[in-house]
């Protein structure tokens, strides 16, 4: 079952491509879905990120709160890395085993790994390959303002805190360029499933 690395940066749009990816055939998972699962309540992921960042760091219904913890992450690199060292580990633990039970279930499946933070965390995948999402940092800016209601300053902090755009797409096998209209990335979305599902019919 070959795994491609679906990535990019905040407000890229890897949550569309992904979903053209989806229509095309590919079974489509997310390391967000396994993040959520990191920090279940009740799980030891929620009580270490308590124990760091205190009770104000949970919902009255005993749930993280994305939100208050995000804003103090992104104002403090210290606490960023902190936050990561608890849940990078677990989030790959949880991911590599939901990866091993599909590839037990959907043999020679196309499968694409949406994972935000790929390259920064440096993690073996063990991918078939890394496609990036790409938009031009003032891109996302804009588009990160539009669509979270974020001061200027806050969503350029946001951005600060990942690798830059361009870095990444020099590190990524493919790249997905989403700064353009909907159709022209849905072309080239298609251009690549095509490629992809080639080289993996070669492989076998």
């Amino acid at each position: 079952m070959p795994v491609y690395g679906l990535t990019g940066g905040i407000a890229t749009g890897k949550s569309f491509v992904a979903r053209c990816f989806a229509e095309r055939g590919a079974t489509v998972v997310s390391a967000d879905d396994w993040a959520r699962q990191a920090v279940a309540p009740g799980s030891p992921g929620l009580e270490a990120v308590v124990a760091r960042f205190g009770p104000a760091s949970l919902l009255p219904s005993g749930a993280l709160d994305r939100a208050a913890l995000a804003a103090r992450i992104f104002a403090g690199a210290e606490e960023r890395r902190a936050l990561e060292a608890i849940l990078h580990p677990r989030i790959y633990e949880i991911g590599r085993a939901a990866l091993d039970r599909l590839s037990a279930a959907q043999p020679g499946r196309l499968v694409m790994a949406e994972i935000p933070l790929l390259f920064e965390t440096g993690r073996d995948w063990g991918l078939a390959g890394t496609i990036l999402v790409y938009a031009p940092a003032a891109l996302q800016v804009a588009r990160l303002v539009a669509r979270d209601g974020l001061p200027a300053e806050e969503a350029r902090a946001r951005l600060a805190a990942q690798l830059p755009i361009d870095a990444k797409r020099d590190r990524a096998d493919h790249v997905i360029d989403n700064s353009g209209g909907r159709e022209a990335t849905e072309r080239q979305v298609r251009d690549l499933y095509t490629r992809l599902r080639g080289a993996d019919s070669g492989r076998r």
